[in-house]
């Protein structure tokens, strides 16, 4: 991804959704104006999601999604159909698009999906596909939703693909304001230091997503930041502390937090890039509290790591790694592991005593949230990276300095 490039987790995500043949895909290429998805006439060319990263003018940044039919048959076709049922949990507005020129006996998977948008709360629209023919349902397509929700387009003459961009846009708005990340913590001209490991994780002459959005954000707010590393710390501080100033705040990367606790004064506010990511996503407050579960695991329980992303995993790794062992020598238990890594999270979450996940910066709130619902819904706990390393070094409490509504909730 170009440094320039907005984050696919800060991009309105756009899903279309519909049976096979219905125009999804033509209404996709004719909403982007490429020629993003596979057209024809043979039911099921869409097999697996399609995206797409782009500027949707008057929107802005989107990740544009092309799904399977809701409609395939076969072992394959449930699978695909099960797969399109999951791009929901990361949907931010739906475009449900139907096929206006054929008579429709029945609706009722359409019906259903709009009821999976109702309940997961998804703005949506249907588009009524190929207006330059007659339309052969309209009393089914008045019976599927109102005049408010729908609206008729023509993927082959582009009429009206403008209004259902602007239409897609006017949703959108509608939702909740994007959370800053950091910047409301500090004021003009206040100096962060941010701690940024080099080891052989770190990416070869860049730094991780996480990082790139704290200096932003502190650049958007006009506040300077400072990035050292762990080992440089200590100087950094003493030669800051000789000019007579004195950082607002120290950010380090999560596995850096013991030491990085050690060398920063008590004085000085303590978090990290996980941490600010969990609130970031509204997924603080929960987290803080699924990690007492760390206390009442025993031997023989399974715990679950998941990270959003994936990447080559280094023989330090700190999902598989580092993490386990930081769990094990904590609980003194005999525990078992599983790892996930990009968009792959299980619907079955009972077999496990605790969900560790990392901060998400791949995902956008609407799949966080929706991970974090799955494992409140089953009963079992769920944590972040940043916050567990916190709690397994006893630093947890000033780990949440910045955040005293949140530190409040500790027992």
């Amino acid at each position: 991804m170009s440094l320039n490039t907005t984050p696919s987790a800060d991009r309105v995500h756009i899903g279309f959704f519909g049976r096979r043949n219905a125009g999804k895909s033509s209404v996709v290429n004719a909403v982007t104006g490429q020629s993003l998805a596979i057209v024809s006439d043979v039911k099921g060319t869409t097999t697996d999601p399609v995206y797409k990263a782009m500027e949707l003018l008057p929107l802005g940044p989107v990740m544009i999604i092309d799904t399977p039919g809701i409609d395939d048959e076969g072992p394959l076709g449930r699978e695909r159909v099960r797969r399109t049922k999951q791009i929901l949990n990361k949907t931010d507005v739906a475009v449900l698009v139907v096929d206006g020129s054929l008579s429709q006996p029945d609706l009722e998977a359409e019906r259903q999906l709009i009821d999976l948008f109702v309940a997961k709360e998804i703005p949506w629209i249907v588009a009524v596909n190929k207006s330059d023919l007659p339309v052969a349902d309209p009393d089914a397509l008045a019976q599927l939703c109102d005049e408010a929700h729908r609206m008729n387009v023509s993927a082959l003459t582009g009429d009206r693909i403008y209004e259902l961009k602007e239409r897609i846009a006017a949703v959108a708005a509608t939702e909740a304001p994007e959370q800053v990340l950091i910047r409301d913590l500090v004021d003009p001209c206040d100096l962060v230091v941010l701690v940024v490991p080099v080891d052989k994780a770190a990416p070869k002459g860049r730094l991780i997503l996480p990082q790139q959005q704290t200096i932003r954000d502190l650049l958007d707010g006009g506040a300077v930041s400072v990035v050292t590393r762990e080992s440089e710390l200590a100087e950094t501080l003493a030669r800051l502390g000789q000019a007579g100033t004195k950082p607002r705040l120290v950010v380090t990367d999560s596995q850096a937090f013991d030491i990085v606790s050690k060398l920063t004064p008590a004085d000085i506010p303590l978090t990290s890039f996980s941490i600010l990511m969990a609130r970031h996503k509204g997924l603080l407050e929960p987290s803080v509290a699924g990690v007492a579960a760390l206390n009442r695991l025993k031997d023989g329980d399974r715990v679950l790591i998941s990270e959003g992303c994936t990447h080559h995993r280094q023989c330090e790794d700190i999902g598989t790694v580092k993490l386990p062992g930081w769990i094990r020598s904590f609980t003194g238990k005999e525990l078992e592991f599983d790892f996930t890594s990009g968009r792959d999270f299980p619907e079955e979450l009972s077999p496990y005593g605790l969900i560790v996940h990392c901060g998400g910066c791949m995902l956008n709130e609407r799949e966080m949230r929706y991970r974090m619902k799955c494992a409140q819904d089953q009963n079992i706990p769920m944590t972040n990276y940043g916050i567990l390393i916190a709690y397994v070094h006893g630093i947890l409490e000033r780990s949440l300095e910045p955040f005293p509504q949140i530190r409040a909730l500790l027992p």
